[in-house]
């Protein structure tokens, strides 16, 4: 196997290069006056099998997106046997459904575009909605790098931590961590005003006085939930207050936003480079794409 460097994910790839052991082939990119993208692989793949490393967050996801259709065309038409796209995060896949009528599947429609371009398997780290995968036109898996952002807290100390969901639904994910973690575990409830429409964070029945709290999430957007949560757990006399997410979107002011409301800390993967990114996935991409090998 080779692993293909996208361009929006250079670092992670050369690191999955190194784990692995696998050849690292380079990918000259640019964009034309027009904003138009050029890819090229910068050296073979004939014969082999290929894994393309590309996330597809904010910014430009759109431009992402058509760069890894791009290298799995470029890929196929330079002889690679078979290409495995690695997407730590995948655009639209929250729009995995229809909600009013005239709408389209967004990640559906994805799906399609990279089979028509070459691609055979797909690879992607906690996508919101394991549902949508069932409907790729190829083998699609999803993998949970939660424990890996619960290790990186055990190293910096925090074993015992309470593993915290900002909602039930996510509860899953707070289990992950509790089990890497060793502390206790539990989520917020959200409350729906019938008049209003309005939802907001309660905490009844939660025990956090004087302990060190981890929010969990698979996403931080625009950190709204984040901010509740984190008010609420002081105002509950939580001695420290963490928050982990794989995708570290922190669209305009959330990072300050989140900080601002208590939270000492805030940890994603290396899924959306930046400067919360401290976690790699590294580790868990080159695991599979060892044991399918």
């Amino acid at each position: 196997m080779k692993i293909i460097s996208g361009p929006a994910s250079k670092e992670l790839a050369e690191k999955v290069s190194a784990l692995t052991g696998y050849p690292n082939v380079p990918v000259a990119v640019k964009v034309f006056p027009d904003g138009e993208s050029y890819v090229r692989l910068d050296g073979s793949v004939q014969g082999e099998e290929v894994a393309i490393v590309q996330t597809t967050c904010p910014p430009a996801q759109d431009g992402r997106l058509f760069q890894l259709a791009f290298m799995a065309d470029a890929a196929k038409r330079g002889g690679a046997k078979k290409v495995t796209a690695v997407v730590p995060y995948l655009a639209y896949a929250r729009q995995d459904k229809m909600f009013l009528s005239g709408e389209g599947i967004s990640v559906e429609t994805i799906a399609r575009m990279l089979k028509a371009a070459g691609i055979d398997e797909f690879l992607t780290v906690n996508i919101h909605s394991e549902n949508a995968l069932k409907q790729f036109p190829f083998p699609a898996k999803t993998l949970s790098a939660i424990p890996l952002l619960a290790e990186y807290f055990v190293q910096k100390g925090h074993k015992g931590a309470f593993a915290l969901s900002p909602d039930k639904g996510a509860m899953y994910i707070a289990k992950q961590a509790q089990a890497v973690l060793g502390g206790d575990v539990g989520h917020l409830d959200k409350v729906r005003d019938r008049y209003t429409g309005q939802t907001k964070q309660t905490a009844e029945g939660l025990n956090v006085k004087d302990q060190t709290v981890i929010i969990l999430d698979d996403i931080i957007s625009t950190g709204g939930t984040i901010v509740g949560a984190a008010k609420i757990l002081r105002e509950q006399g939580a001695k420290h207050v963490f928050c982990a997410c794989v995708h570290g979107l922190l669209i305009g002011d959330a990072e300050k936003r989140i900080i601002d409301a208590g939270v000492e800390e805030i940890v994603g993967t290396d899924s959306v480079p930046g400067s919360v990114g401290k976690v790699s996935l590294a580790p868990l991409i080159s695991q599979e794409l060892k044991g399918a090998n």
